[in-house]
């Protein structure tokens, strides 16, 4: 059966974010992404014009899936705790189809971050970040969190959430046995996250 349009746009899409992931933004070229897709240049310009273009192609489809989720599920009339569990879980089924994504926008973030907000900028998701801030200083308003800087919220939150999957390797080298797999340990962390964060913010 020939391949369509879609299969191709997927399959350049597909390829295109496990070279930017493995090799970085600056490290990954038009030609590099032709050639793992099993197209010719002017094919791939077809599809996307711009390395530009396809970076944010490539990683929309990844954090327009979760940051509506985020908003969403905080937004909810959830105890906090809660919330801040089933947010948890949507993290940790995005790390572990991509894994590696973390890593990689830290290290986007380090080596070009004004190329990163202007992806995140045309993706629109700004807007969600200023009604989860909104809603976090609300509830603080209300008393019913308890007031604290937005950004000790964030370093928190992600210091707990990301640590782990950015040390995997070490944490698979030094904690992993055949009977506890990293899995398991992601597993046994969420109710510490959850308990920290309440710890912070419950009044």
């Amino acid at each position: 059966m020939p391949m369509t349009t879609n299969d191709t746009e997927e399959r350049i899409i597909r390829e295109a974010r496990r070279l930017f992931i493995e090799r970085g933004f600056e490290n990954t070229s038009m030609s590099d992404i032709a050639q793992a897709a099993g197209i010719n240049r002017p094919a791939l310009h077809y599809y996307f014009r711009t390395k530009e273009k396809m970076f944010s192609a490539v990683f929309s489809d990844i954090i327009a899936s979760v940051v509506p989720k985020i908003e969403y599920i905080l937004t909810k009339d959830r105890p906090i705790g809660e919330r801040i569990g089933e947010i948890v879980d949507e993290y940790l089924e995005t790390f572990k189809e991509y894994p590696y994504l973390p890593a990689f926008i830290l290290g986007e973030a380090n080596r070009d971050i004004s190329h990163l907000e202007v992806t995140v900028k045309d993706m629109g998701m700004p807007e969600y970040f200023v009604r989860i801030r909104e809603s976090l200083q609300a509830e603080m308003a209300a008393g019913r969190l308890r007031t604290v800087p937005i950004y000790d919220v964030l370093f928190a939150f992600y210091g707990l959430m990301l640590f782990p999957v950015l040390s995997r390797n070490m944490v698979n080298a030094v904690f992993v046995t055949e009977d506890l797999s990293y899995s398991d340990i992601l597993s046994q962390w969420k109710p510490y996250i959850v308990s920290q964060m309440e710890h912070l913010l419950l009044p």
